[in-house]
């Protein structure tokens, strides 16, 4: 595994131009590779598509709308209870079904809040990437020339690079910007 320094760009062109001065600079060719990283959610990591088998929150959905509608269930079924004398015997019910529809609603807003917390995926677009020997100076060499052509993100990773392409590359790894 050597360090990795990868730099995002709008245009596959200008990652071009910037493979060719890592070149000029004294890279080797085959440690040097441009890519497009696409949106989260579109890197095909599965056979039948997407990047995950499973989103992230549907495990706790079941458990979160269940508790959500039992809670909402028994407050609207009491509220209910209590409006008998002006709705007849449906007020528990309708307060039952309203109380349970809410909670379950509920239930999705504090899920979205929690999983909203992460680290931010990767973005999208160009990427060019050179594999470095940090012991010789190449990595402090390499973020200097990401940025005097552009770079918009720098980040360092950890992988492998060869014949140009970068082996292991992860899109859904959270990147280490420099």
């Amino acid at each position: 595994m050597a360090t990795i320094i990868a730099g995002h760009f709008q245009l596959q062109e200008t990652a071009l131009d910037v493979c060719e001065a890592f070149k000029a600079a004294g890279f080797a060719a085959g440690r040097v590779t441009n890519f497009f990283n696409n949106p989260p959610g579109q890197h095909n990591v599965i056979p039948t598509g997407g990047d995950r088998a499973e989103s992230p929150g549907a495990r706790q959905t079941p458990q979160a709308v269940a508790k959500g509608e039992v809670t909402g269930a028994a407050i609207g079924a009491a509220a209910g209870a209590a409006a008998i004398p002006l709705a007849g015997p449906l007020g528990p019910v309708l307060g039952g079904l309203v109380g349970a529809h809410v909670g379950s609603l509920y239930s999705f807003s504090e899920m979205k809040e929690k999983n909203e917390s992460g680290p931010p995926p990767r973005h999208s677009g160009m990427m060019v990437a050179v594999a470095v020997a940090v012991d010789e100076g190449q990595e402090a060499r390499a973020i200097e020339l990401m940025r005097q052509q552009g770079a918009e993100k720098i980040e360092r990773a950890q992988g492998l690079i060869e014949n140009g392409d970068w082996k292991d590359f992860d899109p859904l790894s959270v990147p280490q910007f420099v």
